[in-house]
């Protein structure tokens, strides 16, 4: 990237933050970010958008799911193979969402090399530079590290890319990002991020995949989103079993995006199958004598 085009850059992030904060705004201080199948197939995320959603996050993860990447069936395991995910695959995820969402949706991505990676992935500044002009607005990431995550802002500024980065917990199935076991320890985690550049703030609630009780969220989750929405002045994410009977709990937490993918996932699946149950599963015709 020329030095002639940081300004430019710059203007471009700011142009994509000032989308998530209309979204926020516009929906009385908590927005979605729709992921997992809604932002993964262009037709499910014009189908979002259509409905009022502002905000879709396409990631690697599930577009190892949706593609059947060694033969995976659920996003456990679609964890353990996403860094094999083609980078070009997601470009052309994202110029699809991109072509049906307009221009006015914000767009973050997760991509191989983003997140706590087990495995090393060929990341170069050509794919950061790919994805921005694919049409994505920013980077969703779950680095581990300061370090590794201070050289991912940098790398993806340069670009014209916002990056949401996130807090997890030490006992979490999967390390989704930079550790905090306390709420105290969150605050500091979510400053420090601030401070590297993040754009915005994420909290994992350690309830991927699965959910809370209808209705409620435990207070341990509350303690965690109160000490994040307290610390820092950028927008604040949770992220992690959010689904139509708890939502409501989040939203009032404080925090201002609420992400949700299996929730959708889990809705399309039982519907498209109980739909095509009724075409096979017939009564038999009647034997007249």
């Amino acid at each position: 990237m020329n030095d002639f085009q940081s300004a430019d850059m710059d203007r471009r992030r700011e142009n994509a933050m000032a989308k998530v904060w209309g979204a926020i705004n516009d929906h009385g201080g908590t927005t979605l970010l729709s992921t997992g199948i809604t932002a993964d197939d262009a037709r499910l995320a014009r189908a979002v958008v259509d409905a009022g959603v502002r905000m879709l996050e396409p990631n690697h993860p599930a577009i190892a799911l949706a593609r059947g990447l060694h033969g995976v069936k659920d996003m456990h395991n679609a964890e353990s193979v996403r860094h094999e995910l083609d980078l070009v695959e997601l470009d052309r995820v994202v110029q699809g969402v991109r072509a049906v969402a307009g221009p006015d949706v914000f767009v973050t991505v997760g991509i191989p090399g983003g997140f706590t990676e087990l495995q090393p992935v060929d990341l170069t500044e050509r794919h950061f530079y790919n994805l921005a002009r694919a049409g994505a607005d920013g980077l969703h990431t779950h680095k581990a590290s300061f370090q590794d995550l201070e050289a991912w802002v940098a790398v993806a500024h340069r670009n014209g890319l916002t990056v949401d980065a996130y807090i997890a917990h030490p006992d979490d199935r999967h390390p989704f990002g930079i550790e905090a076991a306390t709420p105290d320890e969150v605050a500091t985690v979510a400053r420090r991020m601030e401070g590297l550049g993040v754009d915005m703030i994420g909290l994992m609630t350690g309830m991927s995949y699965g959910g809370a009780d209808a209705g409620d969220i435990p207070n341990e989750i509350k303690d965690r989103l109160a000490a994040l929405t307290g610390a820092v002045s950028v927008p604040t994410l949770a992220e992690g079993g959010i689904n139509a009977d708890n939502f409501q709990a989040f939203r009032g937490s404080g925090v201002n995006v609420i992400v949700v993918g299996t929730s959708f996932d889990d809705v399309a699946r039982h519907a498209v199958a109980e739909t095509a149950s009724k075409y096979i599963h017939v009564n038999e015709p009647l034997v007249t004598a």
